[in-house]
């Protein structure tokens, strides 16, 4: 009789710099009430998770809980992660008062959406510039 061995720890990278969260912003997004997730492929072949909460969401310590819950959440959902993307994960106010076992069935939706092809409502464009074209 052997133990059941447990599936070893999927890694994640971290965004840190400027550039990999505005090149994440030109990939294809989704959306929950809680959050916003921005998917792009990358050349790493881990996958990267960034957190973006503005002060606009709410004061320092409210926006530190809601970076400790995304940060949870995202680890739980590490498996979910499609290997060589980046992804970042934008905060909103309702991140505080949701209960944390649905973020974690949102942020595993919405993980699966942005890699979705069939869907309409991705974005593989920039979106950048006019919106009503002149003739």
């Amino acid at each position: 009789m052997t133990a059941e061995q447990p599936l070893p720890k999927a890694t994640l990278r971290r965004l840190k710099r400027r550039a990999q969260f505005l090149k994440a912003a030109r990939g294809n997004r989704a959306g929950r009430s809680a959050f916003g997730l921005q998917a792009i492929a990358s050349a790493e072949s881990a996958p990267g998770v960034g957190f973006t909460v503005t002060k606009k969401v709410g004061n320092s310590p409210e926006r530190n809980r809601m970076k400790r819950r995304l940060r949870a959440a995202a680890a739980a959902c590490a498996r979910d992660f499609v290997p060589g993307h980046d992804y970042v994960l934008l905060a909103r106010r309702e991140a505080l008062s949701q209960p944390f076992a649905r973020m974690i069935a949102d942020l595993s939706s919405l993980i699966a959406r942005v890699h979705d092809t069939k869907s309409g409502d991705n974005r593989n464009t920039p979106g950048r510039g006019q919106r009503n074209p002149r003739p």
